[in-house]
């Protein structure tokens, strides 16, 4: 079973690359799951009915999302109903949505949850005694279970990794769009990588138009930033899984800078 973990998806530039590449990627590599976090979809902050739309058009089976999951008011209108876009599920409760999902595949059942990063992020409910929580619920019906962590520290993900090592699948990171080269399989069998990066503009701060990034770093003053322009990177992995077993054989990085392929 392959299994395709697509970064953050940041405005408009990524959504058109999104409709590009996944699909590309999908027949390239016989994708059974697609998993896309969508949480900046929307002008680079927030997700809406709309760019949810794009998303699932491009060919993603589950939305994760994080931080920036409520920036968009119309958001509301499709948090409680849209079975598979998920939000962190250490967001205090009562919380509109939901933080995981169950998604038939086949005979087989993937849970896949989200959760957020406390350090130097808003604050949450633990996302270590979270997780533990949610593996037991999914643990009963699920085949696989993978988790979405967006957060800022790699201190921090690298430790709820090895935390859950041998407990769930797949975890990967998301929330700072930057792609990290540490992909692999740890001792336990559970697939891991701290970030995926993101599908956005490639000549950007983390999307962003660098030159609004810059001028604020050097002035300090408050400055309203913009998605950058094209042209657009696309970063993920491909997660590979023993059909028999359901456990992971391999983890790989996947990037496309559309500045190369042009």
């Amino acid at each position: 079973m392959n299994i395709l973990l697509v970064g953050d998806v940041c405005g408009r530039v990524g959504r058109t690359a999104l409709l590009k590449y996944l699909p590309i990627l999908k027949k390239k590599y016989s994708v059974d799951v697609a998993i896309v976090n969508g949480e900046n979809s929307a002008s680079g902050k927030g997700i809406t009915p709309s760019t949810l739309e794009e998303i699932y058009r491009a060919g993603a089976d589950i939305i994760t999302s994080g931080n920036h999951i409520w920036d968009k008011r119309d958001v509301m209108k499709v948090i409680d109903s849209e079975p598979y876009l998920i939000r962190p599920a250490n967001y205090p409760e009562p919380a509109p949505g939901k933080g995981y999902c169950v998604f038939p595949w086949h005979s087989k059942n993937i849970g896949v949850f989200n959760l957020s990063g406390r350090v130097f992020m808003p604050p949450m409910d633990c996302p270590f005694q979270k997780a533990i929580s949610i593996i037991k619920r999914l643990k009963s019906e699920c085949d696989i279970i993978i988790l979405d962590f967006h957060a800022e520290a790699t201190s921090e993900k690298i430790a709820l990794g090895w935390y859950l090592d041998g407990k769930i699948t797949c975890m990967f990171g998301t929330h700072t769009h930057i792609q990290t080269a540490d992909e692999r399989i740890l001792p336990a069998g559970t697939a891991y990588i701290t970030d995926l990066g993101m599908v956005g503009p490639e000549n950007s701060v983390i999307g962003m138009d660098k030159d609004i990034v810059i001028e604020k770093f050097l002035t300090g003053r408050p400055a309203r930033f913009e998605v950058a322009a094209a042209p657009a990177i696309f970063c993920g992995a491909l997660l590979k899984l023993d059909d028999g077993t359901n456990k992971a054989i391999s983890i790989e990085r996947i990037m496309i800078r559309e500045s190369e392929t042009a």
